[in-house]
């Protein structure tokens, strides 16, 4: 047996939109993680790019369970001695509730020149409007976790 590995004119990229209303912040990172990585192909291969266009709206409305929002902290640091910033998440969604949806997703890629690639992929908007109607995207259908509690 050989394995196929795909040429970089073989791999088809489809766009796909997420309402991102009402979801868990997590789970909505390691899906969109997956289909950015190509992890949902057959034709997946980890060191190249097979992933898709991943268009994230309505960022402001998405949900921290448990009061993580409140105790959950995001941290940033200057370079310098003493310059850690700190911030909880509720005020960093209040600030830019698309650059948290889009950090999150970003810790879920990998941290190599193939992951900034595999991010430029990620489109995320704070809003229901977005300017990529011309691309077709089809719907990516992420589970709650009530959905998931019924299933089991």
């Amino acid at each position: 047996m050989t394995t196929t590995t795909p040429k970089a004119g073989e791999i088809e990229r489809a766009w796909h939109i997420v309402d991102a209303e009402g979801l868990v912040l997590g789970r909505l990172a390691t899906e969109v993680a997956n289909v950015l990585r190509g992890k949902h192909k057959p034709t997946y291969t980890p060191n190249l790019d097979t992933g898709d266009h991943v268009i994230v709206i309505n960022a402001d409305k998405v949900v921290l369970t448990a009061g993580k929002a409140d105790r959950k902290m995001v941290y940033r640091h200057s370079g310098y001695p003493g310059g850690l910033k700190t911030t909880t998440y509720a005020d960093d969604m209040a600030k830019d509730a698309a650059n948290a949806v889009r950090r999150s997703i970003r810790g879920m890629v990998p941290k190599t020149r193939l992951g900034a690639q595999q991010l430029t992929k990620l489109k995320v908007y704070a809003g229901a409007e977005h300017p990529h109607g011309a691309q077709k995207p089809q719907p990516l259908e992420i589970a709650h976790a009530k959905d998931r509690q019924a299933d089991a």
